[in-house]
């Protein structure tokens, strides 16, 4: 299988940079893989398309402004976008820099502090803050959210509450699961008092969602890691939705990826602890029975589990509708609603 297998043409003027003016405004594509076709709807029309005891599972993390500027100790700048805190002091990282800097070096940030390099693992840099002050606090205080490098402009003011879901509640990722950032309190409500059902897993979604294959083939490839928690207390959410008739519907791909990490013995269990999972045709995804996602980026390992729950073909030729009838894609953009085939048939 090669990564041009999951080519599609995105105009670029399709690409959101900023995000509506009301979170659930957003168009949604519903692509019913068992019927083989898709429909043009509005986002908020989701409390119809689920039914009373359906459970939705959203990723709770909450994103880190975590892009920091600073200069090396000979001048040049430095962009850093930290990855993974490690403890109190230390931070993992990539470094946007002309010339990569040597282990024992500083970094020099805006307020006078310093971050030394410790070591070098291939992209990522382990990096120590040096201050009583922890790491944490110093990105309360200078960093700014992350936004996707496909947005090209600076991230503003509101890009802290609006690249950020409500329901955040664990502090961790560098990218938002942006399938969440469709919903607010009023949708919320209307979904509770549907009947629908919420649970949460935690996946702190790393910069490597970005990234793209670097191989031809598809299987070649090597995920980055991810952090994720699947409690006991949704593993028994699920079991009884499945017990009463209901469906259980992940809300974004991080979602899939922290449920199928979480799979032994074909059933989901409690698991915390890292994941470099990739989903892409062939595997058979039997955590979810429905996906709400954002469009994703042409070649990609996302675009792949999609293709993976509901088919290449038909993702493909739905993502060539979208543009033909101009969606917003990417992060600030629109959702889809996918429902996979039946449980027999191929992926």
């Amino acid at each position: 299988m090669k990564r041009a297998d999951f080519h599609y043409d995105l105009p670029v003027e399709l690409i959101a940079q900023t995000p509506l003016a009301e979170r659930s405004a957003s168009r949604l594509l519903v692509v019913d893989a068992a019927a083989n076709r898709y429909e043009d709807a509005q986002f908020a029309d989701i409390v119809e398309r689920l039914k009373p005891g359906d459970l939705l599972v959203f990723n709770d993390t909450r994103v880190l402004p975590a892009r920091l500027y600073g200069r090396k100790e000979t001048g040049g700048a430095v962009e850093i976008l930290i990855e993974r805190v490690l403890g109190s002091h230390e931070a993992q990282a990539q470094l946007g820099v002309s010339k990569k800097p040597k282990p024992g070096s500083r970094i020099l940030l805006d307020d006078g502090s310093a971050l030394e390099v410790l070591a070098r693992e291939g992209e990522f840099y382990t990096l120590r803050y040096a201050s009583s002050e922890p790491i944490d606090k110093l990105l309360a205080r200078l960093g700014r959210m992350p936004l996707p490098p496909y947005i090209t402009r600076a991230a503003h003011d509101d890009d802290a509450e609006r690249y950020q879901t409500v329901f955040a509640r664990h502090p961790g990722a560098v990218a938002a699961p942006t399938a969440g950032l469709h919903f607010d309190a009023s949708l919320l409500e209307g979904l509770r008092a549907r009947g629908v059902e919420f649970g949460y897993v935690t996946l702190h979604v790393g910069a490597g969602t970005f990234q793209p294959l670097r191989s031809d083939a598809v299987e070649d490839h090597v995920m980055h890691r991810e952090w994720l928690n699947v409690g006991a207390a949704l593993v028994e959410q699920m079991r009884r939705t499945r017990e009463r008739g209901g469906r259980v519907i992940a809300v974004g791909t991080t979602v899939v990826r922290a449920l199928e990490s979480a799979r032994r013995e074909g059933e989901v269990q409690p698991f915390a602890g890292e994941t470099q999972i990739f989903i892409f045709p062939g595997y058979r995804i039997r955590s979810v029975d429905g996906l709400i996602t954002n469009f994703h980026l042409p070649e990609s390992t996302l675009l792949m589990l999609v293709s993976a729950f509901a088919g290449r073909e038909l993702m493909l030729d739905a993502y060539r509708h979208a543009v033909r009838e101009r969606y917003r894609f990417f992060s600030y953009g629109d959702a889809m609603l996918i429902w996979p085939p039946p449980a027999d048939g191929a992926t």
